[in-house]
């Protein structure tokens, strides 16, 4: 499979090697967390090669008898290697049996460098502080953006390359594959085994056809609001008999895997966080068109999923804005910074673009607001916000920044 560099990520890398941390590498499955780990070992040995690197892939068969804890750190400690940088590189940690007394017991040592991935249901944002007893340096990597996806086909016209991503998306084990059902058929795959291997190993789940109806729920419902009780709701009209606790523990389940992204809603004028419905989006929009199909695709939904994971990507926080009961797609928080963005895939209506700009137009401070929609024209400003186009958008970070 052909390779790029993943600069973004491994930067971040890079600017923590020797720190004290356990470093942590999380993300949807597939999404390049092992290669990403590649690239910082050929890093690391480019640029020390007097370095001592102690590496177990728990995916291959010769550290099987690896897969407990003594043993992991009994072996880490056999390579230790004294008067050299040692690190120590863990994939697929979860696999072995109370990982987390290994890695402890090697950060309490002070004498590794340690980097860590593993799988999502197993290795939770929430629960690192309570699994490592060391400071935790979280790299949250995220399947391919859209300038990814051109430098490794090497597209140059972002607009021709854009209509590709939208059906083709940033699982970029797909990208092997020359036909497009093909290309899905892969997808589907990648998103059945995380929650059949991950999500209900972990929480034994027995409701299997349960899980499935909410996935469907939540694919069919992208950039809606939606809550517990009212998917119990629905579901319980199909004669289903659960209860909302039950349905809101499997949706935090999904997220807990990085299969979908929680977003809350934000109150504007009340500058407050609103505690009931929230929105729901992909890790990646094409788990959409591999699990419901590509027919009456609902470009809007799609996009606004697009934008709701480049803000992740990067580091935003991320709210659903509320303001006089009108919505705002999303209020982008990063630090000092605030953002107002609305997502539309077609503005050239006069009425639609009035839809989208008004709550805009409603918000009195003065941080930027942006209208991002698929214009395929250059930047242009209508009463202080700023229109653009959202492959241009998702290309240039100074978009996202401008005040």
């Amino acid at each position: 499979m052909k390779l790029i560099e993943r600069s973004f990520y491994l930067k971040k890398l890079i600017n923590v090697m020797g720190t004290p941390d356990i470093k942590v590498i999380t993300g949807v499955r597939r999404s390049g967390k092992s290669k990403l780990l590649e690239a910082f070992r050929a890093y690391i040995e480019a640029e020390n090669p007097n370095c001592n690197i102690i590496q177990i892939n728990f995916n291959l068969p010769e550290f099987e008898d690896l897969l407990t804890y003594r043993a992991l750190y009994d072996y880490i400690n056999a390579h230790y290697v004294a008067g050299k940088e040692n690190f120590v590189f863990i994939d697929e940690v979860q696999m072995c049996e109370n990982f987390e007394k290994a890695v402890n017991g090697l950060h309490a040592s002070e004498k590794y460098d340690i980097y860590i991935t593993g799988s999502n249901a197993f290795l939770l944002s929430s629960d690192l502080a309570t699994l490592f007893t060391g400071r935790i340096f979280e790299v949250k990597v995220y399947p391919f953006s859209f300038g990814e996806y051109m430098e490794y086909f090497n597209l140059k016209d972002r607009y021709e390359a854009f209509d590709r991503y939208v059906l083709e998306g940033g699982m970029a084990g797909s990208y092997l594959y020359k036909d497009q059902e093909a290309k899905y058929d892969y997808v589907a795959d990648v998103f059945n085994t995380l929650i059949v291997r991950d999500i209900r190993k972990k929480y034994k789940i027995r409701n299997t056809q349960l899980m499935d109806r909410i996935v469907d729920f939540f694919m069919d419902n992208i950039s809606n609001l939606s809550s517990a009780r009212n998917i119990t709701n629905t579901l319980g009209s199909m004669c289903e008999k659960i209860h909302h606790t039950t349905v809101g523990s499997y949706m935090q389940y999904l997220c807990n895997a990085f299969a979908f992204y929680k977003v809350r809603r934000y109150d504007i004028r009340g500058k407050r966080y609103l505690a009931s419905n929230d929105k729901y989006y992909l890790s990646d929009h094409t788990f959409r068109y591999a699990k419901l199909g590509t027919k009456n695709m609902d470009y809007g939904r799609i996009f606004e999923n697009m934008v709701a994971i480049e803000l992740l990507r990067r580091g935003y926080e991320v709210y659903v804005g509320i303001l006089y009961k009108k919505e705002i797609d999303f209020v982008a928080i990063k630090r000092n910074e605030k953002i107002y963005i609305q997502v539309s895939d077609n503005i050239s209506d006069e009425k639609t673009f009035e839809r989208e700009v008004s709550p805009l137009l409603q918000i009195k401070d003065a941080y930027p607001k942006i209208l991002i929609a698929r214009t395929k024209h250059d930047e242009y400003q209508y009463e202080g916000i700023k229109i653009v186009d959202i492959a241009e958008w998702l290309l240039n970070a100074e978009f996202i920044s401008q005040k």
